[in-house]
């Protein structure tokens, strides 16, 4: 094994560590635990074990080095929220993107059906009237095309749903960013 797959597997393994002090932090039993443990530490003076002093210097020492530890394990938490939501906005962007290029070939389309469409109406005003099999035909063309503009109306329709649910994504990012305390 490499020193840098080392490196990631002890970066893991340290990601998901935090991951579970951080859950028990925010959990029933260690509300409990702490409560437990600060009413033990209240009662040693009472019962004459530790004088009161040691007691609250005891005390004050492991309190702070738990809201040192704490507020570590909360800024890595935070920082990969951050990183999070950071992925999840390159993937709208990416999204916005692809949209706008098949809008851009949607708009190529259209034009080609219309231009198609002119020259169907070209070729029928040029033919006989008595060629009912070739009128039949220019209908039939008439008909696929006004049929593949709807299905590129409809598409049109789908992907402006779609811009709107990613503005909505946008807006739902930022909001979860400003709620989200940076340290």
């Amino acid at each position: 094994m490499s020193r840098k797959e080392l490196r990631e597997r002890n970066i893991q393994f340290l990601a998901k560590v935090t991951d579970k002090i951080m859950w028990w932090i925010g959990s029933v039993p260690s509300l409990i635990v702490h409560s437990l443990v600060f009413i033990t530490a209240f009662l040693l003076p009472v019962f004459g074990v530790v004088s009161v002093d040691k007691m609250l210097l005891v005390l004050t020492t492991v309190l702070s080095l738990e809201a040192i530890y704490f507020s570590i394990f909360i800024q890595m938490s935070v920082n990969r929220s951050h990183e999070h939501i950071e992925d999840i906005r390159e993937d709208i962007e990416e999204i916005q993107d692809d949209i706008e290029e098949i809008s851009e070939d949607i708009e190529e389309i259209s034009e080609d059906i219309d231009d198609i469409q002119e020259d169907i109406e070209d070729i029928a005003e040029d033919e006989d009237e008595d060629d009912h099999i070739e009128r039949a035909r220019n209908v039939m063309l008439k008909s696929n095309v006004s049929s593949n503009k709807n299905d590129i109306k409809a598409l049109r329709e789908v992907i402006a749903k779609l811009q709107e649910q990613l503005e909505d994504l946008k807006k739902n990012d930022e909001n979860s960013e400003e709620k989200t305390p940076e340290n």
